[in-house]
Order: C-alpha cells, then sequence, then structure tokens
C-alpha cells in the first residue's frame, strides 16, 4: 500500500474546511488543511460576520432617529456620524478570526498550509516548491460574487462583498445590483445608515426564492424607510460620469439595444450582488479527473466527486451557499470518506434567514411551491406580529408568521417575518424535521411574553382544525 504525506487533505479554510479537518481529526486521521488567503473563509471576512455586524449598526443609527417610538428624547439634537462604522466592522471580523487562529488547528494536530494548490494526479497536489500526497481530499474552495456581462462594467469602480467592508467611509449613494439575500441586506444596511441606496432586481419580486406574500410584506416595510427598490429592470448599460456612475436600466423583458432606456441611475458607487460563481479556477481539478463547471463541482448523493477519493462540500458543490449548509455537508462528506456506512445528503428541511429588519426565515416550501405539488390538500395558518403582546412591548409590530401544513398538520413549509425570526424560527423546524404535527407545539409551556406566541398560536389554531376533522369529537 502507498504511504501518503496525509490521510486527508482539505482544500479551503472556510467553514466547511473547518469542520473537515476537525472531524477527520477526530477520526484519528493526518490531517492537512489548505487556504490561499487567512483561514476563516467568505464567511468571516466578507460575509456572515461583517454584514451582520453592518446591519447591528443600522439598527442602531435607525432606532435613534425614532428615539419618540420609545418616550424618549434628546435635550440637544444628535448629529449621528458614521465615519467610523467599516472600521468597527473590520475590528469585528478581526475578534472572529482570532477565535480560530491557525495555531489553533495546530493544537488540534491539523496542519495548517498557505498557497494556490493545483492537482498533479487525484491524489498529488503541488503547493508551491512542494508536492504532496493524500489518500482522501475534501475541496471545499467557497464561491466569488457573479460578475455579469453587462455593457461597461469593467469601466466602473464597483464593489463586491469582497471588496464593500473594505471602504473607510460611506458612499453618498449607490446602486445595488441584485435583490437577493447579500443585496438586500447590505441595501437596507446602508439605507438606515444614511446612504442613498437603489436596488436594481431583474426579476419581478426581491427574494425570489422567498414565499412571495412574505417578500411582498418586506418590501414594503424597507420602502417605507426610503429604500428604493426597481424590479422586473434590466442593468443594461454601466457609464462613468467623471466620479460618478451611472446605470442605464430597461424593462426586463426588453434586449438591448431594440429596446429604449426606461430611465438612468446616478450614484457613488455600484455593489455588484447578482449571485456567486464557484472557486475552481487554476485547482487543474481535470488532472485529478473531478468534472466540473462555473457553477460547481460535479458530485454524487454522498458528496463525492467524479473522482472516488475526492469529496467536495460547501458553496464549491452547492446547491445552497450558506455557512450552515457547508457544515452539514462537511459532516457527510467527512463520514462518507472514512466510515464504512455512507449518508446521502437530503436537503428537504433546509433552513435560512435573510437579516434584514425585520428578519425573514425560510424553512420548506412557499406556498406556491406547496400547492403545485399539494394542490387544495394544504392548510396555511398565519399569525401577525401586532396580536404579540411582546411585539408590542418592543415597537416590533411589523411581520407575520405563516405555517403550511399538509392534510395531517405536518409542517410543510415555515416562513416568519418579524423580529427574532431566525430565532424562532428554529422551535418550527426541530417539528417539521422530526415530523412532529406542528398542533403538539401548543402542548408546550412557552414563556410569556416572548416571540414564542407567533408559533405558538398558529399551532393552537391548527390544534382546532384537528379536533375538528376528528370523527369522535363529531360524533
Amino acid at each position: 500500500m502507498k504511504d501518503f504525506d496525509f490521510d486527508l487533505l482539505v482544500i479551503g479554510g472556510g467553514a466547511a474546511g473547518f469542520v473537515s479537518s476537525k472531524l477527520a481529526r477526530g477520526f484519528g486521521k493526518k490531517v492537512a488543511m489548505v487556504e490561499c488567503a487567512k483561514i476563516g473563509g467568505d464567511c468571516t471576512w466578507f460575509g456572515c460576520i461583517p454584514s451582520k455586524t453592518l446591519l447591528k449598526a443600522g439598527h442602531i443609527a435607525h432606532q435613534l432617529k425614532h428615539l419618540e417610538d420609545y418616550g424618549l428624547k434628546t435635550k440637544h439634537p444628535v448629529a449621528l456620524g458614521s465615519d467610523n462604522v467599516m472600521s468597527h466592522v473590520r475590528s469585528i471580523v478581526q475578534k472572529v478570526y482570532n477565535s480560530h487562529l491557525p495555531e489553533s488547528f495546530e493544537k488540534m494536530g491539523i496542519r495548517v498550509l498557505s498557497g494556490e494548490p493545483q492537482f498533479i494526479d487525484n491524489h498529488t497536489i503541488r503547493l508551491g516548491d512542494k508536492v504532496l500526497s493524500a489518500k482522501k481530499f475534501i475541496i471545499s474552495t467557497g464561491s466569488r460574487a457573479l460578475i455579469p456581462d453587462i455593457e461597461g462594467i469593467k469601466d466602473i469602480p464597483y464593489l463586491t462583498n469582497k471588496t464593500v467592508f473594505d471602504l473607510n467611509t460611506l458612499p453618498n449613494s449607490m446602486i445595488v445590483l441584485g435583490g437577493g439575500p447579500i443585496g438586500i441586506e447590505l441595501a437596507s444596511a446602508f439605507n438606515r445608515l444614511g446612504v442613498d441606496v437603489t436596488v436594481v432586481e431583474m426579476t419581478e419580486n426581491i427574494l425570489p426564492r422567498e414565499d412571495k406574500e412574505m417578500a411582498d410584506m418586506l418590501r414594503q416595510r424597507l420602502e417605507a424607510e426610503g429604500l428604493k427598490i426597481l424590479t422586473s429592470t434590466k442593468a443594461a448599460q454601466f457609464l462613468r460620469d467623471g466620479d460618478k456612475v451611472v446605470l442605464n436600466v430597461q424593462d426586463e423583458k426588453c434586449v438591448f439595444p431594440e429596446c429604449i432606456f426606461k430611465r438612468q441611475i446616478i450614484a457613488d458607487t455600484s455593489l455588484i450582488a447578482v449571485g456567486r460563481t464557484a472557486n475552481v479556477e487554476g485547482l487543474q481539478l481535470e488532472k485529478a479527473g473531478v468534472e466540473y463547471t462555473s457553477k460547481g463541482i460535479k458530485t454524487n448523493e454522498m458528496l463525492q466527486t467524479t473522482a472516488k477519493n475526492i469529496y467536495a462540500c460547501g458553496d464549491v458543490a452547492g446547491p445552497y451557499q450558506f455557512s450552515h449548509m457547508s457544515e452539514y455537508q462537511a459532516v457527510i462528506a467527512t463520514t462518507n470518506a472514512f466510515l464504512p456506512f455512507k449518508r446521502k445528503v437530503d436537503y428537504t428541511d433546509v433552513v435560512w434567514c435573510t437579516f434584514t429588519d425585520p428578519e425573514l426565515a425560510h424553512a420548506g416550501l412557499t406556498e406556491k411551491e406547496a400547492r403545485d405539488r399539494y394542490g387544495d390538500k394544504i392548510k396555511i395558518y398565519r399569525y401577525e406580529y401586532n396580536r404579540a403582546d411582546r411585539a408590542k412591548t418592543d415597537n416590533a409590530e411589523t411581520g407575520m408568521s405563516k405555517f403550511i401544513c399538509d392534510k395531517k398538520g405536518r409542517l410543510l413549509g415555515v416562513h416568519i417575518l418579524g423580529n427574532c425570526a431566525g430565532e424562532i424560527m428554529h422551535e418550527a423546524q426541530l417539528a417539521k424535521s422530526f415530523k412532529i404535527p406542528f398542533y403538539k407545539i401548543q402542548r408546550v409551556i412557552h414563556a410569556y411574553p416572548s416571540y414564542s406566541d407567533v408559533l405558538r398560536q398558529p399551532a393552537k389554531l391548527c390544534y382546532i382544525d384537528t379536533l375538528q376533522n376528528n370523527p369522535f369529537i363529531k360524533l
């Protein structure tokens, strides 16, 4: 049997790489993790951590502007300055990075290597002037912002999620191209911090993967705060006008240049957030026998690539590009690489949250998806935040919970728009994942007053329906 330098070599030091390397080390394997930049990945440096820190700053700024809503008044006018916001964001990023320095992995017995690896074959990579071998590989190189092919885009100083947090001062105005989670989160944060923001989205709704009813409610709230949102709108042409960025837009159904421009938007800068592309360039995956496209590495249900000893997980494998999904996939890929029993990925209970204010949490099917699949054999339970006493005390009455159930009361979809939605929804997610009927939640004692009302009260309604449909009760 050939001797290898490592039992497992993980390529990519983000969320998926962290979990893969630690788990393999827990199995007693000799492990190395290769990262071409600083470990932590997009989540630490350019995604979850900086964006949520910026959103928090925007939330505080918004509350300061609405002190009278809480019965408070300042004796002197408050002049809110945002000059230090971005440096604060970077300080929090550094704090998070400090909690998982390379030295902490080395202490676990995980070798941390720096550089840009290239496959020589399915067991060997070149890393600088070194050649390293491993019995198994896990590729978790992540993704980066997709830059669309728009006329003039190369001539403007655009931002992406990777560069926007390098700003030292906030611009006066910004065009955000893309109304998905990244675009909407950052647009809402910058808007609250005083930036004049216009969102341009090609589809007819923002957050197109969300339940339309919930996304429409969120849009109304964001627009009420002054965020400009253009949907069914195509970015046709970028121009430079001195130190300004000019974007000509047109109706989404038009084909440039046959259609006239719908309008012109002028701003200090533009943020590109229209999607992601997998980080596969430079790895020379073809030499290892690994098939891939710009959308990611091809894997089977066990997250095994077309090279049997190489697995892939996280953004580079898809189809969901969230840190928590990267961790989920990393566990499956690593156990499949080393344990005799094999697990398949199961995306039935995928969950995510868009951390706007209010937050929008999502699990399972939207109403449209549920009706397309089950017809009228579904039941929907809604509960408005303004009916929950805790929401009243917090002056956070905007929002609604929406639970989609099958005829047996089992959850098909969970959608919560409102304060703390990303926390509340996990009780419903637990019930959904373990196929516990929704109505059983009403039996559990919940603290009062709490936001759990937006879950417990509709569960009561589901319970009443269950009783009414019970043949013994009818009799």
